[in-house]
């Protein structure tokens, strides 16, 4: 398996925990692995020859990375014929009352969801066997996420972050979600788009507060808001539909659960 991006935090989850325990890894970095160089790409997979690809490589505030790159990986994949699974995100979707389910047309609010969205069409038009995951929020627990960081650095007044009462996502442990792409990186047969998210809508104040007493931290010191006074536009709730990947023996733990354990 080859692993892009397997310095972020979730391909450290996928490479350097049991999730992966039944490949041989091959995860380089982005000092020698550039995506967005199409030569570069096709050359290193060409002489690696995995059997699956992960691309979980981007830089949020780049286009090029997430667009071409991705557009790149997948080429590359479909040339030396290796499974690709591809990481989305449900921010290509700009929030509504019902969950999301994966034949929805995506409706980005910000760039990121924009360019991902784009990203995923470029890899289904470049690699039509390859799978799409699209996830949420992601945390952790030996390791932390950025947006446990910010609950922190917030409730120690290094930042003036407000969280949402009314922006709902489905968060979900990225042990969890690495487990399941190890699997689905074992089953050609699984192509198109894929919702793989945790299996509760949770506001981000919540969420904020959970990580805060996880952290033996005062919960009630955090600034809530809704997104209605949010200085740039947000998707306020997007719930994906995971029903699909559960019905593939493919479950999160709720937040309560991931914590705890």
């Amino acid at each position: 398996m080859l692993v892009t991006g397997g310095s972020g935090f979730l391909g450290r989850h996928l490479t350097g925990t049991d999730a992966s325990r039944d490949w041989e890894i091959v995860a380089p970095g982005s000092d020698f692995l550039d995506v967005t160089n199409r030569e570069q790409v096709m050359e290193e997979l060409r002489e690696w020859k995995p059997n699956s690809v992960v691309h979980l490589a981007y830089r949020k505030d780049d286009r090029r990375s997430i667009v071409a790159g991705s557009e790149n990986v997948a080429r590359a994949a479909a040339a030396v014929k290796a499974r690709l699974v591809h990481l989305s995100t449900d921010i290509v979707f700009g929030g509504r009352a019902m969950p999301y389910r994966e034949s929805d047309t995506p409706t980005p609010l910000t760039d990121y969801g924009k360019w991902k969205a784009e990203a995923e069409e470029r890899v289904e038009a470049a690699h039509p066997a390859a799978l799409i995951v699209r996830t949420s929020l992601l945390y952790g627990t030996t390791v932390m996420a950025q947006i446990q960081r910010d609950v922190e650095l917030a409730l120690k007044r290094r930042t003036a972050m407000t969280f949402y009462t009314d922006e709902l996502r489905c968060p979900l442990h990225a042990l969890d979600l690495a487990h399941a792409i190890s699997l689905l990186a074992e089953r050609p047969e699984v192509t198109g788009v894929l919702h793989l998210a945790g299996p509760e809508a949770v506001s981000r104040a919540d969420l904020a507060r959970a990580f805060a007493r996880w952290m033996g931290l005062d919960p009630d010191e955090l600034r809530t808001s809704s997104v209605q006074d949010a200085p740039v536009r947000r998707a306020a709730r997007v719930v994906l539909d995971s029903s699909v990947a559960a019905s593939m023996g493919l479950r999160c733990r709720t937040l309560a659960q991931a914590l705890a354990d």
